[in-house]
């Protein structure tokens, strides 16, 4: 099936209202790509057309609501990144049980306005309205839950906030689309920080928190517009073998390209998953040493935070001189206590199906592995 959408019927009723022109290019990348290379089939035309719908609703809405105000800075944030699949949300979800953090949870990002105080009557329907929405997805995409817990009230990444600017990876992970992909890797995202940080900021207008807790994989390429945008950011990267990042993203962009594809190629998916992140990774590594300080960032392998996880968590905390109370500590061992007895879907993959193998996975990403020991 052919998308369906065009970029006048995706701005109808939102003309004049989204701000700067710098949505309009990706924009165009990313519907010329699933035009022509996608194949999407009646659920995915659906659901994208709702994906870019809501996000640019979302943002007009978000201008809207910062037009003429002088908003003050947001609080200093945290940036949990990482390859995909490597810890990154069992650490990010572990540090959200020190109360000093927010995060903005998922409900909020997908219908954020008019703001609403949490626990009311508005904020409980909100909640309702999302969870049915995942519930749908997940009917199309059986397989999701037992790669990705989503929930209406969970702290969610940054990638759906990018979405605003159709700057994510999200897109790519829906549908085979490799021209917008090489403009993702590639692209500048100063643009896309600017409009996270406006809602970051319109956010704070009900509550400002301590500290902001906030991660994305994607983020590991962005370190120079991160830093310039967010000049006080603390960074926390997780290490994981990529053959083991490498492997489960590709399983988990194949099942959600089955739900919502007729074009669903593991060999195609296999290819472009190596080689978007071995250049993400490449450009971490070059980045953070002109861009970063050892006082920003914190490095974390692995195997040792699964080992131990509270051991690496008072590594962190010590490393960026933060209050780490006994009291934190024994939520974050009940969380780790509870995670144990969760009974999610083991998530099962071999690389062979993707058209890769260990030795091509570890040749990509040699320089990043001689330099963390896997």
């Amino acid at each position: 099936m052919k998308f369906r959408l065009s970029k006048k019927s995706i701005l109808k009723g939102l003309e004049g209202r989204l701000g700067e022109n710098d949505y309009l290019e990706p924009l165009e990348h990313l519907i010329e790509s699933f035009k022509n290379e996608s194949r999407l089939n009646l659920a995915g035309n659906l659901g994208v057309r709702h994906q870019l719908i809501n996000r640019l609703k979302v943002r007009a809405q978000l201008h809207d609501f910062i037009d003429d105000k002088n908003l003050p800075e947001p609080a200093n944030p945290i940036f949990v990144m990482g390859l995909p699949r490597s810890g990154t949300t069992f650490l990010f979800d572990l540090l959200s049980c020190d109360e000093q953090y927010r995060s903005p949870l998922f409900w909020e990002i997908t219908r954020p306005f008019p703001l609403v105080e949490k626990g009311s009557k508005e904020a409980k329907k909100r909640i309702k309205q999302t969870n049915r929405e995942l519930s749908l997805a997940r009917k199309f995409i059986p397989n999701l839950l037992g790669m990705h817990h989503i929930h209406a009230e969970m702290p969610e990444e940054c990638s759906l906030i990018n979405t605003m600017n159709v700057r994510s990876f999200i897109f790519m992970c829906m549908a085979n689309s490799p021209s917008y992909e090489k403009f993702l890797k590639t692209c500048d995202f100063s643009d896309t920080f600017m409009w996270h940080k406006r809602f970051l900021q319109a956010l704070e207008t009900q509550e400002k928190p301590e500290k902001w807790l906030l991660k994305d994989p994607s983020h590991i390429s962005h370190t120079p517009e991160l830093v310039s945008t967010y000049p006080g950011a603390k960074f926390i990267h997780i290490h994981r073998n990529p053959v083991k990042s490498i492997g489960s993203l590709s399983s988990l962009t194949m099942s959600v390209r089955s739900g919502l594809s007729n074009h669903a190629d593991p060999h195609e998916i296999g290819a472009a998953v190596l080689d978007f992140w071995q250049y993400a990774i490449e450009k971490s590594i070059s980045d953070r040493s002109e861009h970063l300080t050892s006082e920003q960032i914190i490095d974390i392998d692995y195997r040792d935070f699964i080992k131990n996880p509270l051991e690496q968590i008072k590594q962190i905390y010590q490393h960026f001189n933060f209050e780490l109370s006994q009291s934190t500590l024994d939520q974050m061992q009940v969380y780790i206590d509870n995670q144990s007895k969760e009974g999610y879907k083991p998530h099962h993959y071999a690389l062979e199906d993707f058209g890769l193998d260990e030795d091509k996975v570890q040749e990509a990403f040699s320089n990043y592995n001689r330099i963390h020991n896997f």
